[in-house]
């Protein structure tokens, strides 16, 4: 978690990290559509999760609703830095 912290100083994600990573990268740096680009075509549940989470940044909850829904998660009742910090966690494990 350090390391991807750290990351966030440099002008782009490290390449060699997941979409769903990146896509949490740019959505700490302010850069939502970015983020949003790069998960919003994939199709497997922690891409769902990291969509959840930026609908949910974006205020929309029922679209979030349906993505935490196709990621199998429950929809989050915590701050989205809280959430974010339990998906990057989750993510690098």
């Amino acid at each position: 978690m350090t390391d991807f912290r750290a990351s966030l100083n440099d002008a782009a994600p490290d390449p060699a990290l997941s979409s769903q990573l990146a896509a949490l990268w740019w959505a700490r740096k302010g850069d939502w559509d970015q983020a949003h680009r790069i998960v919003m075509n994939e199709s497997d549940a922690n891409s769902a999760w990291v969509h959840a989470y930026l609908h949910r940044v974006e205020g929309d909850l029922g679209n979030a609703g349906y993505w935490y829904g196709q990621a199998g998660q429950p929809v989050a009742k915590d701050t989205v830095e809280a959430e974010w910090e339990r998906i990057v966690s989750a993510l690098l494990a």
